[in-house]
């Protein structure tokens, strides 16, 4: 079982930055592939980036390609969005999310197996 808390999520300003972070329980954090989604009202749940096991490998969605910044801290069970350039079409709720079987990065939801709770991020225009 794989715990995960999102947090660092609030209300900025468009063209202001916000870090969010995602702590993880368990002693294999390190193996996994974690990844970034949100969800605005009324709209699906999207991809927004992922992070191999070993941090040698990131994938971003094309609308925050250039603007976020995926990382991890194996050894303090974290991975981190940093996001800047904030747009107000970036409101949503983010969460995190664990690929135990590190699938490589995926952009699909379904290939994720544990989900945090989310974090609520807005952006004023």
């Amino acid at each position: 079982q794989v715990q995960l808390v999102e947090s660092g999520g609030g209300l900025v300003q468009a063209g202001g930055s916000l870090r969010l972070s995602c702590a993880a329980s368990g002693r294999t954090f390190s193996s996994y592939d974690m990844g970034w989604f949100r969800q605005a009202p009324g709209k699906e749940r999207e991809f927004v980036a992922a992070i191999s096991w070993s941090g040698s490998r990131r994938n971003y969605a094309n609308s925050v390609k250039g603007r976020f910044t995926i990382s991890r801290d194996n050894a303090k069970n974290t991975v981190y969005l940093q996001m800047n350039s904030l747009k107000p079409e970036d409101t949503a709720v983010y969460y995190c999310a664990a690929d135990t079987t590190s699938r490589g990065t995926s952009q699909a939801p379904e290939k994720y197996d544990y989900w945090g709770q989310g974090t609520q991020v807005t952006v004023s225009s």
